[in-house]
């Protein structure tokens, strides 16, 4: 069973006391018609409440600001330490030890989003070799003329020798807060927005090293996705469904409990190990030693560890996840979100499954068995009559691990941002967030297909 206690509950509870209990949105309540068919790689009709921007090539390196910091070109240009600026320490909470670290940092231009939002999550795609970390900070400028503070995103490694990857609790400025990976106008209602952004990275290293982490992706996701209870119904588009790996997370209930609890509460990293190993990535035998031997899929395990979020103190974090998956050879991650199941169809025909985010209880989706304040799951196709083949990882086996759904109750349970718990409470839903992996010289239908959706 996924972990009744899941991370979202905090941002229910935040978003919920604005909300009012009962409070349907017009856009709600204007769902019931279906919409158009529209051709496989056409932009989304929902487009226009999401934008993604990424700095990727060598040129985006070179245009931000960077002070010790330099670009690298290539087949996967990035961003590395040229020479420290300073020299600070860091005291890690989680450990309470205190070290010296070089630093470097970039700063990206300002970056305007399509959509005035209500939400931003970064992520990014890095190697942090041992002796290093990276430090992730937005800053934003409001409607009403103000900015932002710099907020802390993300304290990332790959490994957790050197410092414990943790989000940064307590940011707020009054307007907006940081709730674990998400940047939230606490008040949207207020009709203040973001209008634009920048984000920041700092790079350390071991001092007197020549170390650097690399990094290739920085991004955000910035959207303002009306409240909605319901969404309309899509019309089913293709019938296809991909061979991904199925693993089981209940399969490891009790296991390494020091990482939320063990397995019941691990449907983020098994999922994104479903994926990773789809693309035909897999830890190394000795990246796997620190593993109990005889434990089954052995792999679900080591994703756990090394998605961790030490503040948060589970898995669930999005951008780790998306950062973890990053850290095998030649892969990108993202987090987004896409606007309905025709999106999703666009991915999955290109051959990229996608790993959903949804909460609901038992009785709003026939045949999981269960309910959940927020759960992850990785979609891997659609039947003819169109309904969703998922990779459920809450399941008993592996083998139990492929389901089926009704598709539009999959549609409403991932794409509405408004829920009823089993009390009558409003509480929040993500409204399509969804992590994407995809090899880092797709294949150009794939290409197509991530353009398409501004992943590209």
């Amino acid at each position: 069973m996924p972990s009744p206690t899941s991370r979202r509950t905090v941002l229910t509870a935040a978003i919920a006391a604005a909300a009012g209990a009962g409070a349907v949105s017009s856009a709600a309540s204007a769902s019931a018609a279906t919409p158009p068919r529209t051709r496989p790689d056409a932009p989304s009709a929902a487009a226009s409440l999401v934008d993604n921007h990424f700095w990727t090539s060598y040129t985006d390196w070179r245009c931000g600001s960077g002070a010790g910091t330099r670009a690298v070109a290539g087949r996967r240009p990035g961003l590395v330490i040229a020479h420290p600026l300073g020299r600070t320490d860091y005291t890690d909470p989680h450990t309470g030890t205190t070290a010296a670290w070089d630093y470097a940092t970039w700063t990206s231009p300002v970056h305007r989003s399509a959509v005035p939002a209500t939400e931003v999550i970064a992520s990014w795609n890095a190697d942090t070799p041992a002796g290093t970390w990276i430090q992730v900070e937005l800053q934003g400028s409001y409607s009403d003329g103000t900015e932002t503070p710099w907020y802390v995103m993300g304290r990332w490694a790959a490994g957790d020798g050197d410092i414990r990857r943790t989000s940064v609790d307590d940011q707020t400025d009054g307007k907006s807060s940081i709730w674990t990976d998400t940047f939230s106008v606490d008040d949207a209602a207020s009709g203040l927005r973001l209008l634009s952004y920048r984000l920041r990275l700092t790079l350390y290293r071991t001092p007197g090293t020549r170390l650097t982490p690399t990094v290739w992706r920085l991004g955000a996701m910035a959207s303002d996705v009306p409240d909605r209870f319901t969404v309309p119904a899509s019309a089913p588009g293709l019938a296809r469904e991909l061979a991904v790996p199925r693993f089981s997370q209940n399969v490891h209930v009790g296991q390494y409990p020091e990482y939320d609890n063990g397995g019941e509460a691990w449907c983020s990293p098994t999922s994104s190990q479903m994926i990773i190993e789809y693309w035909g990535r897999k830890p190394s035998a000795d990246d796997l030693s620190w593993v109990k031997p005889g434990l089954e899929d052995p792999q679900v395990c080591h994703a756990a560890r090394f998605t961790y979020d030490n503040q948060y103190e589970g898995c669930g974090n999005w951008p780790f996840n998306a950062a973890y998956a990053a850290t095998y050879e030649d892969m990108s991650a993202v987090v987004t979100r896409l606007g309905s199941l025709r999106d999703l169809e666009t991915l999955i025909r290109a051959g990229i499954p996608v790993i959903t985010s949804q909460s609901f209880l038992k009785t709003e989706l026939t045949g999981a068995g269960y309910g959940t304040s927020g759960h992850l799951m990785t979609v891997i196709g659609f039947t003819e009559e169109g309904d969703v083949i998922a990779n459920d990882p809450a399941s008993p086996s592996d083998e139990a691990v492929r389901r089926v759904y009704l598709r539009h109750e999959w549609e409403t349970i991932w794409l509405r941002t408004k829920r009823y718990d089993a009390n009558g409470q409003v509480r929040s839903g993500t409204g399509g967030v969804c992590y994407v992996y995809w090899p880092s010289n797709p294949a150009p239908a794939q290409h197509r297909a991530l353009r398409s959706l501004g992943l590209l």
